[in-house]
């Protein structure tokens, strides 16, 4: 009997909105970690474009020897994994400027080009950057993600999830959204694949955007924001596990955070200034990787429920910058903590100054006393607060005053 091993595919989100650019501008640039999706996701255009990928050696070393003479004899191309030969990007400005015809090219990178200067201002006005996160809960469920127009709309229906909505949220935190974890029919699997990909990550892809040192620390400070997602970030503290000082651990995580390992969540305030120099918070942009680093699995949750609490906040995370990706209008997202320590885990704000809060609780029952937090934030941002939501491990959305409503985590 033979078995069928070919991968799953799953409609992207994504693939909308970059449709619609390569309408109107003349390079398009997928960014995303590896093993995302990318590469799925491009060739899908090749039937329109030719289709090269700098993973091939081969190819790599000739653009690397002659990135004008490789971009010149294109007319159309979709061009994979460009990170590895910067030079190239640089040549791509003068090819678009002497013509500027849209959807030219399509490119993916897997580190974050946008961080690195000397790329960003070459692409600055010639490419556009479209995000790509690995799965979403929605895009796994083949589901349309309407969460953000439900929470402005409060239209959250009052009926209890369907069957085919429901899920065991353990299960789906611990898998994280990368194809090829889910495509893993153990837990053992799945957690054997993240350490591997982690590993190829430092060992090989730090050197395409830093030349660095100490890449035997790597891991360790890896290990270190695995166990610390979802807190204020103490770069002395990191520092003092590993014997780096706090201007080589800001260093570092700008690293993994080119790699779309971590990113640091920048605090919310009235004042956009001060949002520049409030304490930020640390968090996994993948919730299987996470739970992968600090060995959590599905029986210890049982017990330790903490744990458990950060890997779900770090799925909550993860899945809160999907939607954004997909979403035409600029949000930014940040999280709220006052003097009195009392916290909303995310803010939603849109380019109109509208906010949303959200508290993240792994329980299946909410109470009042949850929307403390939320209730400060309403407060303070008065007629901008359009809604407080605590996402919980339930099946209904309860209302619990104006504006405030309990949404079972499916809902995202």
């Amino acid at each position: 009997m033979s078995l069928d091993l070919a991968p799953t595919l799953y409609p992207r989100h994504l693939d909308s909105l970059l449709r619609q650019s390569l309408q109107d501008t003349p390079a398009v640039l997928v960014n995303g970690p590896r093993q995302c999706g990318k590469t799925t996701l491009v060739r899908q255009y090749e039937d329109e474009m030719a289709y090269f990928s700098l993973d091939d050696p081969a190819l790599l070393a000739a653009v690397r020897a002659d990135p004008l003479g490789f971009i010149k004899r294109l007319d159309r191309a979709i061009i994979d994994e460009v990170q590895r030969a910067p030079d190239l990007l640089l040549t791509l400005k003068l090819v678009i400027d002497q013509d500027r015809r849209p959807g030219r090219f399509l490119l993916t990178g897997s580190a974050n080009l946008m961080a690195l200067p000397q790329i960003a201002d070459s692409l600055a006005g010639r490419v556009e950057i479209l995000t790509l996160f690995p799965l979403s809960h929605s895009e796994l469920a083949r589901r349309p993600n309407d969460f953000l127009s439900q929470a402005r709309a409060q239209s959250w229906p009052l009926t209890s999830l369907s069957f085919d909505q429901q899920t065991d949220m353990t299960q789906q935190v611990l898998a994280g959204g990368y194809p090829e974890m889910q495509q893993r029919a153990t837990p053992a699997r799945r957690q054997a694949w993240a350490r591997a990909y982690m590993s190829t990550l430092i060992e090989r892809d730090i050197q395409d955007i830093a030349q660095i040192d100490q890449t035997s620390q790597v891991p360790q400070l890896l290990n270190i924001a695995a166990e610390l997602s979802g807190q204020l970030v103490n770069l002395s503290q990191i520092g003092g596990q590993i014997g780096m000082n706090g201007k080589t651990v800001d260093k570092y995580l700008g690293i993994l955070e080119k790699l779309f390992l971590v990113r640091r969540l920048p605090a919310w305030s009235r004042n956009e200034l001060s949002r520049l120099i409030k304490a930020p918070k640390i968090h996994f942009l993948d919730a299987g990787l996470q739970s992968t680093l600090t060995r959590l699995t599905s029986e210890l949750v049982l017990t330790q429920r903490t744990r458990f609490g950060a890997s779900l906040e770090t799925w909550v995370y993860s899945e809160l910058l999907k939607l954004l990706s997909i979403t035409p209008e600029s949000w930014f997202l940040s999280h709220y903590r006052d003097k009195d320590q009392v916290e909303v885990d995310f803010v939603l704000e849109s380019p109109l100054r509208e906010i949303i809060g959200i508290k993240v609780k792994a329980a299946a029952s909410v109470q009042s006393i949850d929307f403390k937090g939320l209730r400060r934030l309403r407060e303070i941002v008065g007629a901008q607060f359009v809604t407080g939501i605590v996402l919980y491990d339930g099946t209904h959305a309860l209302p619990f005053g104006e504006g405030l409503w309990a949404v079972p985590l499916a809902r995202l």
